[in-house]
């Protein structure tokens, strides 16, 4: 059996006891929480989260990209969120290669450049100061005021906050 095939079993059985929902599309806490894809970062553990409670939006690296933008404009103006929380972590996979090493590989494999880049550097507070920056001059979102960045410590499951001036 294939893992998603597994993974089918056990959405089978979630439908089984689903009791049909009935939350709206708008998320009780009025927060967008956007972070890495990495299987350890889980936003509805580290956060105490619910059904219904956030968006979630995740990517490789939590950049702070047009679709992420896009996304986020659509939480706050259709759906109404009010806060985001941009969420990094220590060791991300994306952190281990460099921007032009990556691209050149992915170039040579498939004889295409890619039309993106990492957008990260080694330096995981100036990436969550990037994004923050990214997020709050963005003309698409109209809450700004409440944007906030974390690092989350995938070997203590602790939280900081990364002021987007460079302090702690």
């Amino acid at each position: 059996m294939s893992e998603t095939d597994a993974l089918l079993t056990g959405a089978a059985r979630h439908a089984a006891s689903f009791d049909g929902g009935g939350l709206p599309p708008q998320p009780a806490r009025r927060v967008a929480v956007v972070t890495c894809m990495d299987a350890r970062v889980d936003p509805a553990r580290i956060l105490g989260l619910r059904d219904g409670d956030a968006h979630v939006l995740r990517n490789a690296g939590a950049v702070v990209t047009d679709d992420l933008l896009r996304s986020l404009a659509a939480s706050q103006r259709l759906l109404g969120t009010a806060e985001v929380m941009l969420i990094h972590h220590t060791e991300c996979g994306v952190l281990t290669y460099s921007d032009a090493r990556w691209r050149g590989e992915l170039e040579a494999e498939t004889g295409v450049s890619p039309p993106w880049s990492a957008e990260v550097s080694t330096d995981i507070d100036a990436n969550v100061r990037a994004g923050l920056e990214a997020l709050r001059s963005s003309p698409f979102l109209v809450a700004t005021d409440s944007v906030r960045g974390f690092v989350y410590d995938v070997r203590t499951g602790a939280l900081r906050e990364v002021a987007a001036d460079g302090r702690r």
